[in-house]
């Protein structure tokens, strides 16, 4: 089997993978591993914009604050404080690597701030409506004007390679297995440090804002190496996403809401009134899709409206350029019609245990960005705290790893005692796999989806336990297939998600239990948290 040695290994190419990549390009190689094309990430979906403090009114308590509210109660502070506090350095920090944050046309010198639900001030910087796929090609370019710097692509890590071969907890990682899908082989990377930057999960879910490649793996990958994992339980369901049988899942903006869109329901009424009188559609995500959720099972329509025609026609085209031609492609003018949405999948707020230095379980072992649980985002997510998260969390990890390089450079890279690995190749039709693809992610969506009940938990356990058992029975190993192989990690990772929700007997942000409706004392825990056992 070929072997490839880098000093260090960032598996992502989101903004978490990119940043930390131009941060620690002076300590030796870097090699960074996409799974499909480099831009393919949920970075270049993120159409809002990135929160940071930056009005006269504003100020890092207000951003703290909000950030705790939207977080239910379980926000870390000290987490927050640190990205509340640094967010303003990481935001020049993109501006160095070229990004063009859209200025106040009343005041050139200014920032154009916007407002999203759940935040007290105006404090989103944005490009457009088109901010994260801006952020993403400019880090992009820096990335591949950097020698030092290899990304590449269609490559699929299929298990992390910890320094011991039994079932006893590895002391630290020395690299990774991947698949190169484009030349069909199998190769293992030996690296002195390996940062996973793999984002959410939404994937597990039929219905998701999240692109493709948003399958979980570097959490699988992390609880399979012995990492804790946390806080599965709070999947963030986006409620706005374009209703239409043509397009896949397609993200409207809670941008819109902040200048000033409403939600109506089938009658044209509007409602989110009745479920948070005083914020009303900037109340918090969960809040506002829990309200929707509601409003469609009360009417049994298959979706609402958001209707933002109130405003100029040319000033919607100028501020929501991406979403007036999106939604215009498929006949629908956002200037003088109401959007059709509907709630999705969009943000994991669990993922792999960190510290403040996103450091796991594992020695020489980080994960940054959506896949890891800093304590940020609690129970829920505050909006547009997401790419300032990644940002803000891949320079604690540059400024850990440059402490541990000290140490770390002279050292030789460790090869594992592992046998070459038996590659399989896929002989039966492939509609089996795409058949289970299906069926996990309408069990998710149906069983632990927005609203959830113990009795729909055991059910969806009982038959993600059925599945598990067919797939390792019929696809036992490493097969060198995409789908296959991802296959595993969403029955895995969905497993994760309904034990944790099982385990939290209350509601909470995200996590709505109608058996446990309110906040129960007796029952709080700070963080479930899963272990292999």
């Amino acid at each position: 089997m070929e072997i490839s040695k880098t000093d260090i290994l960032i598996i992502g190419s989101g903004i978490a993978g990119l940043s930390l990549a131009l941060k620690l390009k002076d300590l030796g190689d870097i090699t960074i591993l996409a799974k499909k094309r480099m831009f393919e990430t949920a970075t270049t979906l993120a159409q809002g914009g990135i929160a940071c403090v930056m009005g006269e009114d504003d100020s890092f308590d207000f951003h703290i604050q909000d950030t705790l509210i939207a977080g239910d109660g379980l926000c870390k502070r000290e987490t927050v404080k640190l990205v509340v506090k640094t967010a303003p350095e990481r935001i020049k920090d993109l501006i160095n690597w070229g990004v063009s944050f859209d200025k106040d046309p009343d005041n050139p010198q200014k920032f154009h701030l916007t407002l999203e639900g759940g935040h007290s001030k105006k404090r989103i910087l944005h490009v457009g409506d088109y901010t994260g796929r801006v952020i993403e090609n400019t880090l992009i370019e820096r990335v591949l004007e950097t020698k030092n710097i290899k990304i590449l692509e269609n490559h699929f890590v299929v298990k992390l390679i910890g320094d011991k071969n039994n079932s006893e907890k590895p002391s630290q990682v020395l690299g990774a297995l991947a698949l190169d899908l484009t030349h069909v082989k199998p190769i293992m990377f030996l690296a002195k440090v390996v940062v996973l930057c793999t984002g959410g999960a939404g994937k597990v879910y039929l219905y998701t804002s999240n692109p493709d490649t948003s399958t979980g793996d570097g959490i699988a990958l992390a609880y399979n190496l012995g990492c804790r994992i946390a806080n599965m339980e709070f999947i963030q369901f986006h409620p706005t996403c374009l209703y239409h049988p043509k397009a896949k899942n397609f993200l409207i903006s809670e941008a819109l809401r902040g200048e000033g869109a409403i939600l109506l329901n089938a009658e044209g009424r509007r409602f989110m009134h009745k479920y948070d009188p005083v914020r009303k559609e900037l109340a918090p995500r969960d809040i506002v899709t829990r309200a929707i959720d509601m409003e469609l099972k009360k009417t049994g329509a298959d979706c609402v409206y958001l209707d933002i025609t109130h405003l100029p026609s040319d000033y919607i085209k100028k501020r929501f350029p991406y979403i007036y031609e999106t939604c215009l492609k498929y006949g629908i003018d956002i200037t003088s019609q109401p959007i059709p949405v509907v709630p999705a999948a969009h943000y994991l707020c669990g993922g792999i245990y960190t510290n403040l230095w996103g450091q796991t379980d594992i020695s020489n072992l980080f994960a940054i960005g959506e896949c890891a649980c800093t304590g940020l985002h609690g129970a829920n997510r505050l909006a547009s705290n997401s790419l300032l998260e990644g940002i803000c969390f891949a320079h604690q990890a540059s400024l850990k790893i440059k402490e541990m390089w000290k140490k770390l450079k002279d050292q030789p890279f460790k090869e594992p005692k592992i046998k070459d690995p038996v590659i399989k190749e896929i002989k039966d039709e492939k509609v089996f796999i795409s058949h289970n693809w299906d069926i996990i992610r309408k069990i998710m969506w149906d069983f632990v989806g927005i609203v959830r009940s113990l009795k729909m938990l055991e059910f969806a356990k009982k038959r993600l336990d059925f599945l598990k058992k067919e797939i390792e029975e019929n696809w036992k190993g490493i097969y060198l297939d995409l789908d296959v192989m991802e296959l595993k990690k969403i029955a895995l990772v969905a497993e994760l998600i309904i034990e944790s929700a099982q385990k939290r007997l209350e509601s909470r942000g995200t996590h709505y239990l109608v058996d446990y409706p309110e906040k129960k004392e007796e029952f709080l825990k700070d963080t479930v948290i899963i272990k292999k056992v």
